[in-house]
């Protein structure tokens, strides 16, 4: 179908070249390909799957990076299941483990009961941001209504407006971290509503049953990825990053510096952040480089810790704990089984966290695990991390961290194409931004794109 003939050894042509070989981009091309179109997947990493990402600890393969699906997230778990890979539910039998305030304590449900006055005011907050929330237009949030109001401020300011409690500020901090990888001052307000609706609200969010926490995969969520790129064969060259991208009314040129691709269009899937690392020709307009700039990459670092068996459940405790001060801020239970290994998974603040050394790193959290769930999580057998903002090629996550005025002011480039040059990847989902869910469904609608303009087929095989 490509109109382009071969050029130089080390030129190849195809119909569509796909940039990022997360799930966005590798969905695209799956389906594209399907519908017999060419494709070349360019993916700067040595390996596929972006931000999902496996480690092994114990001996156990876990999840650096995605973790969880929903029962929602229907599109990610129809692929995996196509590829043969399996989920196994998120423990959290037993009691929570809260720190806060220098005091420990432990409590049932997604909200700590700290007194009845906390439970009070955080019902309060959480009412006012759902009744926010039914405002947004979560495809477009910056045409909003009041949209601009909202996006002057950040979501720490808004609870500081709104008189939040001290362990409401707390537990809206910890979502944030784990949400936007940021501090809720760092976020503007729009921003967090925008993800907050397209997550099913705050309780969806950060529920375990029936929530986004809700299951995990045996194989890992890189396995998912792993197992489509494999489908795909040749089509997929990793640590090739794309150096330059140009166009005209003919095609467009991808440039990496071991090959030239030449195609009718080209799908780039990359974070808007790092959208800036590709020279484009011609340039982006002004809208499109200002989201480049201001949509930065928030930062998160997670740990694992292994045991010998999961102790914990045998004092009636879940392995899920909630903290107000030190590294670890949240921890959950990933372990494979009762017989073991025991395996906590600790999201840990990159501040104090990811420019120390590993021994450093490790001490850290274990002290504090002890604080948590006592002495015996001072012995573990293996301990294993990952700091995402000190990646040496496309750092950051799990998602960016918007700050005021930056989604009003360049929010709509998130979608709009440069010409022959579209975007897709997880930040330019409406429903279900910031999952995995959320990429696949902006990969399927960006191989819908580009399939029509091309002029073929619909998909009739998968």
């Amino acid at each position: 179908m490509s109109k382009f003939a071969e050029r130089e050894p080390n030129s190849i042509s195809v119909d569509v070249v796909v940039v990022g070989a997360g799930f966005a981009g590798l969905t695209a091309a799956e389906q594209l390909a399907s519908r017999g179109v060419s494709v070349r997947v360019v993916e700067g990493r040595d390996r596929v799957g972006g931000r999902s990402y496996s480690g092994e600890v114990a001996g156990v393969e876990v999840d650096l990076g995605a973790t969880w699906v929903s029962r929602r997230h229907t599109e990610i778990r129809d692929l995996a299941s196509r590829l043969g890979c399996t989920t196994t539910d998120q423990f959290a039998e037993g009691l929570n483990v809260l720190w806060m305030a220098g005091r420990r304590s432990t409590y049932q449900g997604t909200i700590p009961e700290i007194s009845p006055e906390a439970i009070e005011d955080m019902v309060r907050v959480q009412t006012k941001v759902e009744e926010l929330i039914s405002t947004i237009d979560v495809d477009a949030a910056w045409e909003s209504p009041d949209a601009a109001r909202l996006d002057a401020i950040s979501f720490g300011e808004w609870l500081d407006r709104n008189d939040a409690a001290p362990s409401t500020r707390a537990l809206m901090t910890i979502l944030s971290k784990v949400q936007w990888g940021c501090s809720p001052g760092d976020v503007s307000l729009l921003h967090a509503l925008r993800y907050i609706r397209a997550a099913g609200g705050v309780s969806h969010m950060l529920d375990v049953e029936d929530g986004q926490q809700e299951q995990r995969y045996a194989e890992t969520t890189q396995e998912i990825a792993t197992r489509l790129a494999g489908k795909l064969g040749d089509k997929v060259v990793v640590g090739t990053p794309v150096r330059r991208i140009t166009q005209d009314d003919n095609g467009v040129t991808v440039s990496t510096d071991s090959e030239t691709i030449n195609a009718e269009y080209a799908l780039v899937t990359v974070a808007p952040a790092h959208r800036a690392g590709i020279e484009f020709q011609p340039a982006l307009p002004d809208k499109a480089e200002g989201l480049a700039k201001t949509w930065r990459m928030g930062a998160l670092s997670k740990a694992f810790v292994a045991y010998e068996k999961p102790f914990w459940r045998n004092s009636g405790l879940s392995g899920e704990a909630l903290t107000d001060t030190g590294t670890v801020f949240i921890t959950f239970d990933v372990s494979p089984g009762a017989d073991g290994p025991g395996i906590l998974m600790a999201f840990c603040d990159p501040r104090v966290y990811d420019n120390f050394s590993l021994e450093i790193r490790r001490d850290r959290v274990i002290r504090q695990l002890v604080d948590l769930y006592g002495p015996e999580a001072g012995t573990p057998i293996d301990y294993v991390d990952h700091c995402w903002g000190t990646e040496p090629f496309a750092p950051g996550g799990p998602n960016p961290a918007v700050p005021p005025y930056a989604s009003g002011s360049h929010g709509s480039a998130l979608t709009e194409p440069h010409g022959r040059v579209h975007w897709a990847g997880v930040e330019t989902a409406g429903e279900w931004a910031g999952t995995m869910n959320g990429a696949v469904l902006t990969g399927q609608h960006a191989a819908d794109r580009i399939a029509k303009r091309l002029g073929v087929a619909e998909d009739t095989s998968v």
